[in-house]
């Protein structure tokens, strides 16, 4: 079993920055995992990818944040971190950590708030 503890969220004004953090426990070793990404849910709306990273480190982004965010991770696996530059309102959301394991299935968090005030 593998869980995952967001935390870095709260209110910012536009333009300011955030670091979101992803601690996983549990029995991290023991899993194959291959890739691990940020998640986001805004007021009213699906849950939508944010930005991944693989094995390889090779890291994509959803169009909205690219430039402004950046995903990295440790090498064990055990911190994933989204770090969030100039955001803007839009980007108001429930933050997911999620990691992508190749035989047990996808490990989800439980989200941690971000509010962008204008």
């Amino acid at each position: 079993q593998v869980n995952l503890a967001e935390s870095g969220g709260g209110l910012v004004q536009a333009g300011g920055s955030l670091r979101l953090s992803c601690v996983a426990s549990g029995d991290i070793s023991g899993y194959a995992i291959v890739a691990a990404g940020w998640y986001r849910q805004p007021p009213g709306k699906q849950r939508e990818l944010v930005a991944r990273i693989t094995i390889a480190r090779t890291t994509n982004y959803a169009d909205s944040v690219k430039g402004r965010f950046t995903i990295s991770r440790d090498n064990l696996w055990t911190g994933v971190y989204l770090q969030m530059n100039d955001v803007k309102p839009e980007d108001t959301a429930v933050y997911y950590c999620s990691i992508q394991t190749r035989n047990h299935g996808v490990y989800w968090g439980q989200g941690t708030q971000v509010t962008v005030s204008s």
